[in-house]
């Protein structure tokens, strides 16, 4: 039996929510860790950016990476907005070394 792939694509950005990141992975709680130990890339790391706000889940990694580009591609109001949709308060879901849905923060 074949085991499955999970691929992330996924928004972090400042404790402030003035600076935004996206990036693909395929271990979203390792690369969260990496992030917040100032091991993500040089962007993530001289900016501060390590808040987990959005992500989204494909069994392929040519998808990731092609929503990836999608993304990164649209306007920053189109990304705020896309936030907002789903996780509408911004708040981090790395928490405890696992990953939240929004509807679990508790609101």
């Amino acid at each position: 039996m074949d085991k499955i792939h999970l691929y992330y694509v996924y928004i972090l950005t400042t404790l402030k929510n003035t600076v935004l990141y996206t990036g693909v992975t395929n271990d979203l709680i390792r690369r969260c860790d990496d992030h917040k130990q100032g091991k993500g890339a040089g962007f993530t790391h001289k900016y501060n950016v390590s808040k987990l706000v959005y992500y989204e889940i494909y069994e392929s990694i040519d998808q990731a990476i092609a929503r990836e580009k999608q993304i990164k591609g649209l306007s920053r109001l189109k990304k705020i907005n896309m936030i907002d949709r789903f996780n509408h308060d911004w708040v981090e879901l790395y928490q405890n070394n696992r990953i939240l849905r929004p509807a679990e923060d508790g609101k």
